[in-house]
C-alpha cells in the first residue's frame, strides 16, 4: 500500500531531512530524463521525421535508440516507491540512493553502456550540460550536509 505523493516534503514518521534529500534527486533526475529525452527525439526526428507525443510514448518504451534511459525511469520508481511506502524514510534511505546515483550518473568514455551513453550526451547537448550540473550540484551538497550531522 501506497501513502502520500512522491513531492510531499514532510510525512508523519519520516526522517524530514532524509525524505527532503530524496525529493530533490528525485526532481533532478526527472528533469535530466526530460532532458535526454529531448535530445533522443531530436536525434530521432532528424532521421525519421518529427513524432506525436503517442509515436513519442512508443519510442521511449521500445525503440532501442531511447533504451538506455530506462535506468533513469527505474531509478526514478524505485524512489518513489521509497518515498510512498509504508516504511518510513530513513537516512540509510537518502544515503543509499545517493550513493548509487552518484555511481550511475559518472559520466565516463570508457564506463558501463549507460555510462558511455551518458558521458556521450553530456558531450551533444547543451540541455543535458546544464541538468547534469544541477545534479552535481546536488551531489555537493548532500556531501556537505552530511558532513555536517
Amino acid at each position: 500500500m501506497m501513502s502520500g505523493s512522491p513531492n510531499t516534503l514532510h510525512r508523519e514518521g519520516d526522517d524530514d531531512s532524509a525524505r527532503e534529500k530524496l525529493v530533490a534527486l528525485r526532481g533532478a533526475l526527472l528533469r535530466l530524463h526530460k532532458a535526454l529525452i529531448d535530445m533522443e527525439r531530436r536525434d530521432y526526428e532528424r532521421e525519421h521525421g518529427v513524432v506525436n507525443v503517442g509515436e513519442l510514448f512508443r519510442l521511449v518504451v521500445d525503440d532501442s535508440r531511447f533504451s538506455w534511459l530506462h535506468n533513469i525511469s527505474e531509478f526514478v520508481v524505485r524512489l518513489d516507491e521509497t518515498l510512498t511506502g509504508k516504511a518510513p524514510v530513513a537516512a540509510p534511505d537518502a544515503d543509499t540512493a545517493f550513493d548509487l546515483a552518484r555511481k550511475m550518473f559518472t559520466p565516463t568514455e570508457a564506463g558501463d553502456g549507460f555510462q558511455k551513453q551518458y558521458f556521450d550526451a553530456i558531450q551533444r547537448d547543451p540541455a543535458v550540460v546544464m541538468e547534469h550540473a544541477e545534479l552535481a550540484r546536488l551531489f555537493a551538497q548532500t556531501l556537505r550536509s552530511g558532513a555536517k550531522e
